[in-house]
């Protein structure tokens, strides 16, 4: 089993920047894909953004320019650095992690399930 937790959302004015970050522990010596992904209130989930172990990524149209994914793979931690932040950015963000899936794969297939996902954390950028 592999354990995700995340952490670093919060309120902020359009324009400002977080930083989330999603901590993986237990048997993580499979070396995921990870991910992040988010939901809007009266939402589907929706892809973000993705990271293979190689530090090949993949970013979903609307944020790519203003999110970085980024992971430490001695701290089994990954990043997701959003800048300029947009009230249409507001959501639950939630990490994943896949053994069994390509990066390119988290990207371009969404409906495609994941086995370890964290608790969310809850971001709110205000206009």
């Amino acid at each position: 089993q592999v354990q995700l937790v995340e952490s670093g959302g919060g309120l902020v004015q359009a324009g400002g920047s977080l930083r989330l970050s999603c901590a993986a522990s237990g048997r993580t010596v499979s070396t995921p894909t990870m991910g992040w992904f988010r939901q809007a209130p009266g939402k589907g989930r929706e892809f973000v953004a993705t990271i293979s172990w190689g530090a090949t990524t993949y970013y979903t149209d609307s944020v790519k320019g203003r999110f970085t994914i980024s992971r430490d793979n001695a701290k089994n931690t990954v990043y997701l650095q959003m800048n300029s932040l947009k009230p249409e950015d507001s959501a639950v963000y939630y990490c994943a992690a896949d053994p069994w899936s390509t990066a390119q794969a988290m990207a371009v297939q969404p409906s495609r399930p994941h086995p370890y996902w964290g608790q969310g954390t809850q971001v709110t950028v205000s206009s």
